[in-house]
C-alpha cells in the first residue's frame, strides 16, 4: 500500500507557493506585458539582469523556451554547436535545438569530471577549418549545474577556461544556468564568477527557489530586444505577467536558503550509503544512486512513500524547500524498512 504521506524527491520543481508567495502574486501590480510591459515583470527582468551583470533580461515561461530563444539568436540553419554530453539542451528539450533553432548538436565528453568538459576537449571538438561543405561550429552551450551528472558544479576557473577556448575560435557561449543559483551557493561565489564571458544566460525561478513558473534570459540590450520578438513568435508573450513575476521576485530573496537543500542532500546520500546503496557524494541538491533496475527501484520506493525518478540508468532524488531535514530522516527510515523486507 502506498504511504498516505509521500515524501516527494522527484524534482525541485514540485514545490508549491507558500502563503507569502501567494499573497505577493495576488497583490502584484500588473499590466499588459505584450503591449505596454507589465511593471512587476519588468522589475524582475531588471533585477536578474543586475544580478548577472547583463544589460537586459527577458522573462520566459520555461527554461526550455529560454534556451531555445538563445539558440535561435546564435545559430543559423546547419550551424554546429557543442554542449556537454547529456546536457539538457541535447536530450531533454524535444530536439528543439535542431528542429526550431536549426543547429546540429555535438556532445562533449565529461573529461574534466562529471558534467564538465575540459577546455582541451572544446578545442579538439572545434577542430580546424575544413572545406566548404563541412559544418561551421559557432556556439558552445554550457550547463551549470549539470542535471544528469547529479547537479555537478563547474567552478569559476574551469568556466573561464571553457569560455576562453570558445573565444579563441570565435564561438558564442550560451549558459544554461537553470540551477546556477545552486552552483553559486555551493561554491560561495557571486553569480558573475560563473557567467563571465558568456553571451547569453538562462536562469530558472521554479527549480529550487519555489516559484511556480518562469525563467529569465539575460544578455545585451540588442539581443534581448530580438529575444522578445522570438518569444512572441513561440507563443511566450504574456499579458498580466506580474502575477507570475511577483513569485519570481520573492524567489530571488531565497537563494541563500538553497544551502539547506544541499545539506539535506548530503544527509540523504549518507543515509542511503549506510544502508548499502552506492551513492554519489552530492555537490548540490541532486542525489544519484546506483540500481540494477532503476524503474523497479523507483516503483518499490513509491510503495513506501518515497518518490524518486529513474535517470540515465540510475535513481535520482532531489531535495528542495518543501522537504525538511526531518523528512529526509523519515525517507531514509522508510528505505531501511524496504531494504529489510527485501
Amino acid at each position: 500500500m502506498t504511504n498516505p504521506h509521500p515524501i516527494d524527491l522527484r524534482s525541485d520543481t514540485v514545490t508549491v507557493p507558500d502563503e507569502k508567495m501567494r499573497t505577493a502574486m495576488a497583490t502584484a501590480e500588473v499590466g499588459d506585458d505584450v503591449l505596454d510591459r507589465d511593471p512587476t515583470m519588468r522589475a524582475l527582468e531588471e533585477r536578474v539582469a543586475d544580478l548577472l551583470s547583463c544589460e537586459d533580461a527577458l522573462w520566459t515561461p520555461s527554461g526550455t523556451m529560454g534556451n531555445l530563444i538563445a539558440l535561435m539568436l546564435h545559430l543559423r540553419r546547419g550551424d554546429r554547436f557543442l554542449a556537454p554530453a547529456a546536457a539538457h539542451v541535447l536530450g531533454s528539450e524535444l530536439g528543439t535545438a535542431a528542429w526550431l533553432a536549426g543547429g546540429m548538436p555535438d556532445p562533449l565528453p565529461h573529461d574534466a569530471g562529471p558534467g564538465r568538459p575540459s577546455a582541451d576537449a572544446v578545442r579538439q571538438a572545434i577542430g580546424g577549418e575544413g572545406p566548404y561543405y563541412t559544418l561551421n561550429t559557432t556556439l558552445l552551450c554550457l550547463e551549470n549545474t549539470h542535471n544528469f551528472a547529479g547537479g555537478a558544479v563547474t567552478p569559476p576557473a574551469e568556466h573561464r577556461a571553457l569560455v576562453a577556448a570558445a573565444a579563441e575560435r570565435g564561438l558564442a557561449v550560451h549558459l544554461d544556468g537553470a540551477r546556477l543559483w545552486h552552483a553559486a551557493v555551493a561554491l560561495d561565489v557571486p553569480l558573475t564568477a560563473l557567467t563571465a564571458g558568456t553571451d547569453t544566460v538562462q536562469v530558472c525561478l521554479s527549480k529550487g527557489l519555489g516559484a511556480p513558473v518562469g525563467s529569465v534570459l539575460a544578455s545585451t540590450s540588442a539581443r534581448i530586444a530580438e529575444a522578445r520578438r522570438v518569444r512572441k513568435m513561440l507563443g511566450g508573450g504574456v499579458r498580466q505577467g506580474g502575477v507570475l513575476a511577483a513569485a519570481g521576485m520573492l524567489a530571488l530573496d531565497r537563494v541563500e536558503e538553497l544551502a539547506i537543500d544541499h545539506a539535506n542532500a548530503v544527509a540523504l546520500a549518507d543515509g542511503l550509503r549506510e544502508l548499502g546503496w552506492t551513492v554519489d557524494v552530492p555537490q548540490t541538491n541532486i542525489v544519484l544512486a546506483d540500481s540494477p533496475d532503476p524503474a523497479a527501484t523507483v516503483a518499490q520506493l513509491e510503495q513506501v512513500g518515497v518518490r524518486s525518478l529513474p535517470l540515465a540508468g540510475r535513481v535520482r532524488f532531489i531535495t528542495h524547500r518543501d522537504v525538511s531535514a526531518a523528512d529526509v530522516t523519515e525517507a531514509v527510515r522508510r528505505v531501511a524498512g524496504l531494504s529489510a523486507a527485501r
